[in-house]
């Protein structure tokens, strides 16, 4: 069930504790592909596990905006401070476990997010509020995770994907040729930039050109598939806190 479709009255009858929460960004994602790119991504693959799973799971609205001020030099990029983000997710949680649905998985779509996501859910879990685990679709995909880059081949396949019209077929090729192999300039295993227009000059890290629409396909059944998994197991797990040793 998606909650903004439903009324009160709907979600007071639901007999489930499970809710997933899609968390994105709104950011540049190179000349060819939507700033929106990591809340779209990330809402269809929640949904396509949601219809996967056999389990009644609630579906909160997704979080647009995200931790990316490493995009700033790009027009149209938003971005909260790590602080806010992690309050606004934690309390979006908190607000979910009120009514019941205190195990929750927060899909995400954005790198930048991960290590915020993963502290607000230890935080939530230890104190007992809501078991909250983080899921991430591009580190789900198996050998296609190697390829993760920024407006790059998986980005691009996806949407193109699941919303072809966002992608600009027309800028691939000067997406792949403005943009950078790697990400960040990196000297002795430090990594010496802290915005992306340092090292790409258009915002794209990796091929767009190789994400074509059947990878994304293939992507989206890894990552729901994987995310499906996911529901069942926290759905089953006991998530008591371990006793003092």
């Amino acid at each position: 069930m998606h909650l903004s479709e439903a009324t009160w009255t709907e979600v007071r009858e639901l007999e489930t504790d499970l809710a997933v929460v899609p968390v994105g960004s709104t950011e540049q994602h190179g000349p060819h592909a939507p700033l929106g790119t990591d809340v779209l991504t990330a809402e269809a693959v929640a949904d396509a596990a949601l219809e996967r799973s056999d389990r009644e799971v609630v579906r909160a609205p997704a979080i647009p905006v995200g931790i990316a001020e490493e995009h700033r030099q790009f027009p149209g990029t938003m971005w909260v401070s790590e602080d806010t983000f992690r309050s606004y997710v934690r309390e979006s949680v908190e607000s979910l476990a009120h009514h019941g649905f205190d195990r929750v998985v927060l899909v995400n779509g954005h790198g930048g997010n991960i290590d915020a996501l993963r502290e607000v859910g230890g935080r939530l879990t230890r104190s007992g509020e809501a078991y909250a685990v983080p899921f991430t679709w591009f580190g789900a995909v198996g050998d296609h995770s190697s390829d993760m880059g920024h407006g790059g081949p998986l980005e691009t396949a996806l949407v193109r994907h699941v919303n072809p019209d966002l992608v600009h077929e027309d800028r691939l090729e000067d997406a792949r040729d403005g943009g950078a192999d790697g990400w960040g300039e990196w000297t002795s295993y430090a990594n010496l930039a802290y915005d992306s227009a340092e090292f790409t000059d258009n915002g794209v890290v990796g091929d767009p050109t190789d994400g074509d629409e059947r990878r994304g396909e293939e992507l989206l059944e890894l990552a729901a598939d994987a995310l499906d998994r996911l529901l069942e197991a926290v759905a089953e797990r006991d998530v008591s806190r371990p006793e003092r040793r």
